[in-house]
């Protein structure tokens, strides 16, 4: 005779003040949609209470034969997978519906039937990527995504796409479907009421009350406070933001290129205002003769000592002729405290703007918290590359850029 279970019916979730407005389920999907209700089931209804993640709403990521299971199987009336979950566990609604499946598109813009190429793989990542980056560019938004369903390499790609863009309130995950149940095409989630469904091709019958579904939470190295800003905003495709992180956990290496009154750093060119161009080519010629970090001009008047000093270094690097007009006529004039901070304000936003904050202080030290400020470039000198050219001279003076939008000179 079949064991019955007592009817589980768990109490509804009900978010806490803190909770975000917005909580998504993303997960890859391949010819099982089933993973799908899975999911729902794991997150919302077997964790315990203080712990689930009742989405808002679902997204899912597939082929257009696997919209087309996740259609007939989940969207259908029958057999209606996903609102029956919803009405077996007294779920609060959740939007999911054909709005919310995304497909993967080849090179002719149609919708993948699979992905067996390596474009198709290229294409996936990038379709993965787009939606993660959009998920994570909203604060309100909590993100948890399964990596269940699909092929091997679309979990991997989703994984490691929240890796990259994954904040401290996402999440990722795996569910685990006891055997034989995972076989089944019947078998949507545990029921809380006997259902007898068939598995292995109808050869044996099982009771959908008695699976065991389970969430195994996956760790994960959270990127994104390393990655530049343009990762995070555009539509930079997924190999674009692996190489910015590669490039975080690469050795930093600086290069002046003095001509084109730019730097080099993280694999980046960064074209600076002229101030802020003067103030690195100085740091970086101090490091690059391991002299003391930079202290700042006194604070409210003129200090002609600390810029004599400063325009020595700057001329070392430039050349006597490469100083622009806009510096040497503040240093030669008006070179206080108050006008070094503005142009050290500058300095960092340019770099946090190309690098990111998380890698600004690799190249510019302002030395904290710590009163009467010292400035550095904290690298070794054979970190440190100056390129010297003869055309330079007149590019820094005239405040023009031989590459990249120009700038006002500060």
């Amino acid at each position: 005779m079949m064991s019955r279970r007592t009817p589980h019916m768990p109490s509804v979730y009900v978010p806490t003040a803190g909770s975000p407005v917005r909580r998504v389920l993303f997960t890859v999907c391949g010819l099982s949609p089933q993973v799908i209700t899975e999911s729902i089931y794991a997150l919302a209804v077997a964790a315990p209470i203080d712990e689930r993640f009742v989405p808002t709403e679902v997204h899912v990521l597939t082929t257009s034969e696997g919209a087309q299971r996740v259609r007939l199987a989940l969207l259908s009336d029958h057999p209606g997978g996903y609102a029956r979950l919803l009405r077996d566990y007294n779920l609060p609604p959740i939007t999911f519906g054909e709005a919310q499946i995304h497909l993967v598109s080849g090179a002719d813009g149609q919708p993948l039937t699979d992905i067996r190429s390596e474009d198709d793989n290229a294409r996936m990542a990038d379709a993965v990527t787009e939606l993660v980056r959009g998920f994570t560019a909203d604060e309100s938004c909590a993100l948890h995504v399964s990596i269940a369903g699909g092929r091997k390499t679309m979990g991997f790609y989703a994984g490691y796409a929240l890796s990259l863009f994954g904040r401290e309130q996402d999440r990722l995950s795996h569910v685990l479907v006891s055997a034989p149940f995972e076989s089944s095409w019947e078998f949507f989630y545990p029921t809380p009421y006997p259902q007898v469904i068939a598995t292995q091709g109808g050869r044996e019958l099982v009771d959908a009350s008695t699976a065991e579904v389970r969430l195994a939470q996956i760790p994960f190295v959270r990127l994104r406070p390393v990655l530049p800003a343009a990762m995070l905003d555009d539509s930079a495709s997924f190999a674009a933001a692996v190489q910015a992180a590669e490039r975080h956990l690469a050795a930093p290496r600086l290069t002046l290129d003095v001509p084109a009154r730019c730097i080099e750093a993280d694999g980046l060119r960064i074209h600076l205002a002229p101030w802020s161009f003067a103030l690195m080519a100085v740091l970086a010629q101090r490091a690059q003769r391991g002299a003391a970090a930079l202290t700042a001009p006194t604070k409210d008047e003129h200090d002609a000592s600390w810029a004599r000093a400063f325009l020595a270094d700057l001329r070392a690097v430039v050349g006597q002729a490469g100083v622009p007009d806009s510096v040497e006529q503040q240093l030669a004039t008006s070179c206080s405290g108050d006008r070094f901070s503005q142009h050290r304000s500058r300095l960092v936003r340019s770099l946090t703007e190309a690098l990111g904050p998380g890698r600004v202080p690799r190249y510019f030290d302002d030395g904290g918290r710590h009163r009467g400020k010292r400035y550095r470039i904290p690298l070794p000198a054979e970190a440190i590359e100056i390129r010297r050219g003869g055309e330079g001279v007149a590019s820094l003076r005239s405040g023009a850029t031989t590459a990249g939008r120009s700038q006002t000179p500060d």
